[in-house]
């Protein structure tokens, strides 16, 4: 099954970002709940949504100050005040993260077919992300309805930057530099 025709079934995919492989779907609540057994993370944990570009995480939330989202490798939470996608903000229903990555091509289409994903490191939790796939573990791998396989990749995250304040803090250093 390809990449695309996986996410449209609810089924999590591996797609190279511009740092490391992301396991995603798409952003719907059910979706989200396979992704995070699958990947064994805490629901009380946030996680992301990837755009393919500006007007995809605009229609997804009407209310987002669009300044606010750096392009690149950069993971901004931003306010939420609608509380949209609360399956997604964990402990935070009033912020959401948001990333518009330079992905590789491959990617890039299949995020676009879909308008926008859910996306955590395709790593165990605790460990070192993957840069390549077969970094990614193999019950990761099995558990999944498609890959692509941009090659290896650098290797580093994206720097999360807090921007619901009124200063940005940076809660995690990492490809993005600021």
């Amino acid at each position: 099954m390809d990449a695309i025709a996986a996410l449209r079934a609810g089924q999590p995919v591996l797609l190279p970002t511009d740092g490391v492989y992301g396991l995603c779907c798409v952003p719907d609540e059910a979706a989200t709940r396979r992704l995070y057994e699958l990947k064994g993370r805490a629901q009380r944990q946030p996680t992301a949504l990837i755009a393919a570009g500006f007007d995809a995480l605009s229609a997804l939330l009407p209310e987002l100050d669009v300044s606010l989202v750096l392009p690149g490798p950069f993971t901004c939470i931003v306010p939420n005040p609608a509380e949209r996608f609360r399956w997604l903000t964990g402990e935070r229903p009033d912020a959401i993260g948001v990333r518009l990555p330079e992905l590789p091509p491959e990617a890039q289409r299949v995020v676009a077919a879909v308008g926008a994903v859910v996306a955590t490191s395709a790593n165990d939790p605790g460990d070192a992300p993957a840069a390549a796939l077969d970094e990614v573990p193999e019950r990761i791998r099995r558990g999944c309805g498609a890959e692509v396989d941009g090659g290896r990749l650098p290797g580093l995250p994206s720097t999360v930057v807090d921007l619901t304040g009124p200063t940005p803090f940076v809660l995690r250093q990492g490809a993005g530099i600021l």
